[in-house]
């Protein structure tokens, strides 16, 4: 039987750039609202109403309000956000990924950046030195991707992606995860084995690439003594989460030189909307070995054309009474 008719809530403003292409693409008579995060009151009315609600943050309150909700869509992979246990029973709760392409492109820019120390060549160059062994005899050799060893904690979507881009590199691969799944021989890679061998990994590895969820067991998986087993001139690669890294151990590895440097996207303080907030309490910003972004590694116009998709087309299935896809629980 289908539902034709539905109320949808749009509360990810992340996808708002896409509200004409998500509009036109709805099945004819789905009712559409944007609702203004910001505005309490218009946030409990609008999810009082609605049968599908999109978005990674629906609180408990606001889960309580959704009584006739059939589908809770994260426009994402996390689903972390959303109060489960307050949602209708038989609700939904569905997610999307398409982030992996635009990751495995920024990890592998980062860590050229990083290891090839781009960033202070170019404020050399911009002060008219040129900041290379070939005019300068105080600089040192750098190395390429070219035979390094890349070694991945965690290998779902992002780490096999990831792998492939630094494969055309000719570089070699490592991976450790939860369940030591992952065939090497099918993969490319040099070996695989679980989150055990982390430390041979560490040991090994000329660049980290931290894409494992976090949960209770990966929290502070990377503290001081795992650092110290790092190469001096490794690079981390922080695309999971930020508090898989210990924040104190990491400052002061990168301060002290124990690492080469580090390219994080992932942080410990994040701001509200409009705020201006360092993303830590300390002063990595004053840290010349460090790569920071703003939690963009995947913020593409792409990945999130494919997230759109993915959700419009689940609310196809469920205006039609089909099974829906990339479906994670059900209240």
């Amino acid at each position: 039987m289908s539902a034709p008719g539905l109320n949808v809530v749009i509360a990810d403003t992340n996808l708002l750039p896409l509200r004409a292409e998500i509009e036109a693409s709805l099945p004819a008579g789905t009712r559409v609202s944007w609702p203004d995060r910001q505005d309490a009151e218009a946030m409990r009315a609008a999810v009082a109403d609605a049968d599908v609600y999109v978005s990674g943050n629906l609180p408990e309150d606001l889960a309580k309000a959704g009584e006739r909700l059939k589908l809770v869509h994260a426009a994402g992979a996390g689903t972390d956000g959303i109060a489960v246990r307050a949602l209708p029973s038989g609700t939904i709760v569905a997610n999307t990924f398409h982030h992996e392409k635009s990751i495995a492109e920024y990890v592998v820019a980062a860590s050229t950046m990083v290891r090839r120390d781009f960033r202070s060549q170019d404020e050399a160059l911009r002060s008219g030195r040129w900041d290379t062994p070939v005019y300068s005899g105080r600089a040192p050799w750098v190395n390429a991707l070219t035979g390094a060893t890349v070694g991945f904690v965690g290998f779902g979507h992002i780490g096999k992606i990831t792998w492939q881009r630094f494969r055309a590199f000719e570089a070699q691969g490592v991976a450790v995860t939860r369940r030591g799944e992952v065939d090497a021989a099918a993969e490319g890679l040099e070996w695989t084995s679980t989150i055990s061998d982390l430390g041979a990994l560490l040991e090994i590895s000329d660049v980290v690439v931290l894409s494992t969820p976090l949960t209770p067991e990966t929290t502070g998986l990377i503290g001081a003594a795992e650092l110290e087993r790092m190469r001096d001139t490794a690079v981390l690669v922080n695309v999971g989460r930020g508090p898989i890294v210990d924040e104190r151990a990491l400052y002061e590895a990168l301060r002290d030189g124990v690492i080469g440097g580090a390219a994080i996207d992932v942080w410990y303080d994040y701001p509200v909307p409009g705020e201006v907030k360092h993303p830590s309490s300390l002063p990595f910003h004053e840290l010349g070995n460090v790569l920071m972004t703003p939690h963009s590694s995947g913020l593409t116009r792409q990945t999130f054309a494919g997230r759109s998709a993915d959700i419009v087309e689940n609310i196809r299935r469920l205006t039609a009474g089909e099974h829906l896809r990339n479906v994670v629980t059900r209240a």
